[in-house]
């Protein structure tokens, strides 16, 4: 998505950054992974695949994708590449035509060193600022650690669906809501990205 090309998202534990054609050869690394295909319903690319979905995925006006950064590795020395800190990605499809206030996010931690430490919890908050009101989740029903993070995220249990495996969780973000996202939140700086460069760290 063009919106956030030149976004970079500074939080506690992450950094998020736009997905540019820097991280695809690390992205297209954690996606032979088996696990990872399966958590994601994902088929396996080449490489050249890889690198023409990541630029639809930056010409697509109703997806806003980041790559998630382990912020401790990012802000260690100015000479860290991105890819050397990368955790793995979050995503917000604007899936509804009919709803343009409803997103679907999706969230992948795909670094095994970096699971388990907050950071999709993190990721998902900072997506879920961008100013939407109603969210979903589908998650596949074998991906226990998922579904319990959105849960924690106030996500509820809407629809279970056999055919695809897979659990469908929402959130409504009333004024209640949103009061405590900004609380959740309030830590987080935006700032100016330029491709391959992270000239704030």
């Amino acid at each position: 998505m063009r919106l956030n090309e030149n976004v970079l998202l500074l939080g506690k534990k992450v950094v998020l950054v736009p997905y540019t054609s820097e991280h695809v050869p690390r992205y297209h690394e954690w996606m032979k992974s088996e696990e990872l295909q399966r958590l994601t319903a994902s088929e396996p690319l080449t490489l050249e695949q890889e690198y023409s979905m990541q630029q639809s995925w930056r010409e697509d006006a109703d997806k806003c994708t980041f790559i998630v950064l382990d912020a401790e590795k990012w802000q260690a020395q100015p000479s860290t590449t991105e890819e050397s800190c990368m955790a793995g990605d979050v995503n917000l499809f604007l899936t509804n035509v009919g709803d343009p206030s409803l997103g679907e996010i999706e969230v992948m931690i795909a670094e095994p060193s970096c699971r388990g430490k907050g950071f999709g919890t993190e990721s998902v908050l900072m997506m879920m600022s961008y100013g939407l009101t109603k969210f979903e989740a589908k998650i596949g029903q074998g991906n226990e650690p998922s579904i319990r993070m959105f849960q924690k995220l106030h996500f509820e249990q809407v629809a279970v669906s056999s055919v695809f495996q897979e659990v469908t969780l929402r959130l409504t973000v009333n004024e209640h809501e949103r009061q405590w996202l900004l609380e959740q939140t309030s830590h987080v700086e935006e700032k100016c990205y330029r491709d391959g460069s992270s000239e704030s760290h």
